[in-house]
Protein backbone atom coordinates (compact mmCIF):
# COMPACT_ATOMS: atom_id res chain seq x y z
CA UNK A 1 0.00 0.00 0.00
CA UNK A 2 2.56 2.86 -1.41
CA UNK A 3 -0.46 5.36 -0.69
CA UNK A 4 -0.56 4.25 3.39
CA UNK A 5 0.80 7.81 4.93
CA UNK A 6 -2.19 9.48 2.67
CA UNK A 7 -4.77 6.91 3.75
CA UNK A 8 -4.17 7.13 7.41
CA UNK A 9 -2.26 10.41 8.03
CA UNK A 10 1.35 11.13 8.52
CA UNK A 11 1.20 10.55 12.08
CA UNK A 12 -0.23 7.40 12.36
CA UNK A 13 2.06 5.97 9.09
CA UNK A 14 4.73 6.96 11.09
CA UNK A 15 3.95 4.12 13.62
CA UNK A 16 2.32 1.95 11.27
CA UNK A 17 3.16 -0.39 8.56
CA UNK A 18 0.20 -2.58 6.53
CA UNK A 19 1.46 -5.95 6.63
CA UNK A 20 -1.04 -8.14 4.36
CA UNK A 21 -4.33 -8.13 3.08
CA UNK A 22 -6.40 -11.37 3.19
CA UNK A 23 -10.25 -12.21 2.96
CA UNK A 24 -11.16 -8.51 3.91
CA UNK A 25 -8.74 -8.02 6.78
CA UNK A 26 -5.81 -6.12 6.56
CA UNK A 27 -3.33 -6.69 9.09
CA UNK A 28 -1.33 -3.81 10.45
CA UNK A 29 2.28 -4.07 11.93
CA UNK A 30 2.48 -1.15 15.00
CA UNK A 31 4.84 0.15 18.02
CA UNK A 32 3.41 -1.50 21.20
CA UNK A 33 0.75 1.09 22.64
CA UNK A 34 -0.34 2.14 19.17
CA UNK A 35 -2.37 -1.14 18.99
CA UNK A 36 -4.74 -0.14 21.65
CA UNK A 37 -5.25 3.40 20.03
CA UNK A 38 -5.69 1.90 17.02
CA UNK A 39 -8.69 -0.22 18.10
CA UNK A 40 -10.53 2.40 19.27
CA UNK A 41 -9.74 3.88 15.80
CA UNK A 42 -10.62 0.96 13.81
CA UNK A 43 -14.01 1.98 12.09
CA UNK A 44 -12.83 5.45 11.06
CA UNK A 45 -9.67 4.12 9.65
CA UNK A 46 -11.17 1.10 7.73
CA UNK A 47 -13.70 3.94 6.50
CA UNK A 48 -10.60 5.86 5.53
CA UNK A 49 -8.90 3.20 3.71
CA UNK A 50 -11.72 2.02 1.52
CA UNK A 51 -11.84 5.78 0.72
CA UNK A 52 -8.84 5.99 -0.44
CA UNK A 53 -9.35 2.58 -2.27
CA UNK A 54 -12.65 3.63 -3.74
CA UNK A 55 -14.27 0.47 -2.55
CA UNK A 56 -15.51 -1.61 0.18
CA UNK A 57 -12.04 -4.16 0.20
CA UNK A 58 -11.55 -3.85 4.27
CA UNK A 59 -14.12 -5.27 6.84
CA UNK A 60 -11.32 -5.98 9.82
CA UNK A 61 -8.29 -4.81 10.88
CA UNK A 62 -5.88 -6.94 12.30
CA UNK A 63 -2.87 -5.35 14.47
CA UNK A 64 0.56 -7.22 15.08
CA UNK A 65 2.59 -5.45 18.00
CA UNK A 66 6.09 -4.86 16.25
CA UNK A 67 8.18 -2.04 15.40
CA UNK A 68 7.19 -1.14 12.08
CA UNK A 69 10.26 -0.84 9.64
CA UNK A 70 12.17 2.18 9.60
CA UNK A 71 11.68 2.50 12.97
CA UNK A 72 14.69 2.16 15.60
CA UNK A 73 14.89 -1.82 16.60
CA UNK A 74 13.97 -2.11 20.79
CA UNK A 75 17.11 -2.63 22.00
CA UNK A 76 17.16 -6.37 23.80
CA UNK A 77 17.23 -6.42 27.48
CA UNK A 78 20.60 -6.64 29.80
CA UNK A 79 21.94 -9.95 30.40
CA UNK A 80 21.90 -10.99 33.90
CA UNK A 81 25.43 -11.58 34.36
CA UNK A 82 26.12 -15.31 35.00
CA UNK A 83 29.04 -16.98 36.54
CA UNK A 84 30.40 -20.13 37.17
CA UNK A 85 31.90 -21.39 40.35
CA UNK A 86 36.08 -21.06 40.44
CA UNK A 87 36.09 -24.71 40.28
CA UNK A 88 33.69 -25.22 37.11
CA UNK A 89 35.38 -22.37 35.27
CA UNK A 90 38.89 -23.58 36.14
CA UNK A 91 37.88 -27.32 34.57
CA UNK A 92 35.90 -25.36 31.65
CA UNK A 93 38.99 -23.25 30.71
CA UNK A 94 40.89 -25.54 29.13
CA UNK A 95 38.06 -26.71 26.26
CA UNK A 96 37.02 -22.85 25.77
CA UNK A 97 40.91 -21.62 25.43
CA UNK A 98 41.46 -23.48 22.17
CA UNK A 99 38.14 -21.31 20.42
CA UNK A 100 39.28 -18.92 18.63
CA UNK A 101 36.56 -16.57 17.95
CA UNK A 102 36.34 -14.23 21.24
CA UNK A 103 32.68 -13.83 20.70
CA UNK A 104 32.30 -17.48 20.39
CA UNK A 105 34.22 -18.25 23.54
CA UNK A 106 32.17 -15.51 25.76
CA UNK A 107 28.89 -16.79 24.50
CA UNK A 108 29.96 -20.70 25.12
CA UNK A 109 31.00 -19.49 29.03
CA UNK A 110 27.60 -17.55 29.04
CA UNK A 111 25.76 -20.56 28.77
CA UNK A 112 27.97 -22.91 30.48
CA UNK A 113 27.11 -20.12 32.94
CA UNK A 114 23.64 -20.43 32.81
CA UNK A 115 23.25 -24.87 32.80
CA UNK A 116 25.58 -24.36 35.74
CA UNK A 117 22.86 -22.07 37.99
CA UNK A 118 19.84 -24.07 36.00
CA UNK A 119 21.29 -27.17 37.55
CA UNK A 120 21.47 -25.67 40.97
CA UNK A 121 17.95 -24.64 41.14
CA UNK A 122 16.86 -28.47 40.66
Amino acid sequence: MADWPELVGPALAAVTEPERFSAGTLTIACAGPVALELQHLAPQLIERINAGLGRAAVERLRFRQRAPSGAPAARPAAARPAHLPPAAAAALAPRLGAIADPDLRAALERLAARVYREAERT
